[in-house]
């Protein structure tokens, strides 16, 4: 097989992984959300990330081994009764000392606010001598998979520059320190690799309930209002 032959093979395969574990994740999406980030019944729980500037140390309460690579934890928030506070199309930081050194890293939870008690990341973990031009692996996804039940591990945010609301509507700023600017759309596209693709799978999964509780004639055109892209640089 010749080089570029490889490379393709290669390429084909990370692809078809993604889209395995993207699919996975829409669908854990799906069976969890039970009703919509901005009802009413959601204000009313007891949130964990307060501060966005703070960490909050949270415990593993478990592992799952999805495949060889893809790992599914879950982390205690401080009650039963306390979700983790995160808006629609945002994310949190992992922070973490990994050979004596600060490791942060940006994630996107697979539970929503819809779940008490608990937050749950979907990661794949980057093993040492695994790609040759990355030896070392990935510093945090080896450090969660290396976590034992009651571990803990630093989580802080909300961070991001857009919030979906709900019913089309968008909060975004234009930077860090700017006020947020609300504006509706009909139509939106997402193109998305990594570690961005699911904030994205949130908004979707979001417009999708709404959709079918509200307006169930208009599910076969989803697909044709909601355009997805997912991919993933070799």
């Amino acid at each position: 097989m010749s080089s570029s032959e490889s490379n393709s093979a290669a390429l084909i395969a990370a692809t078809a992984g993604v889209v395995v574990v993207s699919s996975f994740a829409v669908y854990l999406l799906m069976k969890k959300r039970t009703c919509c980030g901005f009802c009413p019944s959601a204000m009313k729980k007891s949130v964990t990330l307060l501060d966005p500037q703070a960490k909050y140390a949270l415990p593993l309460l478990s592992k799952e081994i999805v495949s060889h690579d893809t790992r599914r934890f879950r982390f205690k928030l401080p009650s039963e009764k306390h979700v983790l506070g995160l808006p629609i199309g945002q994310h949190i930081y992992l922070s973490a000392k990994v050979d004596g050194k600060l490791t942060v890293r940006p994630y996107t939870p697979i539970s929503s606010d819809d779940d008490s008690g608990f937050v749950e990341l979907m990661v794949k973990v980057y093993f040492k001598n695994v790609h040759p031009k990355f030896p070392d692996g990935g510093k945090m996804s080896q450090h969660l998979d290396s976590l034992k039940i009651g571990d803990t591990i630093d989580f802080r945010g909300p961070s991001g520059l857009i919030i979906y609301e709900g019913k089309g509507y968008f909060a975004v700023k234009p930077s860090k320190t700017a006020d947020a600017v609300r504006r509706r759309f009909k139509n939106v596209g997402m193109i998305a690799g990594g570690t961005g693709i699911t904030p994205m799978l949130q908004v979707y999964t979001l417009v999708f309930i709404f959709i079918t509780l509200t307006q169930p004639l208009q599910f076969s055109s989803l697909r044709r209002k909601i355009s997805f892209l997912s991919y993933r640089a070799g």
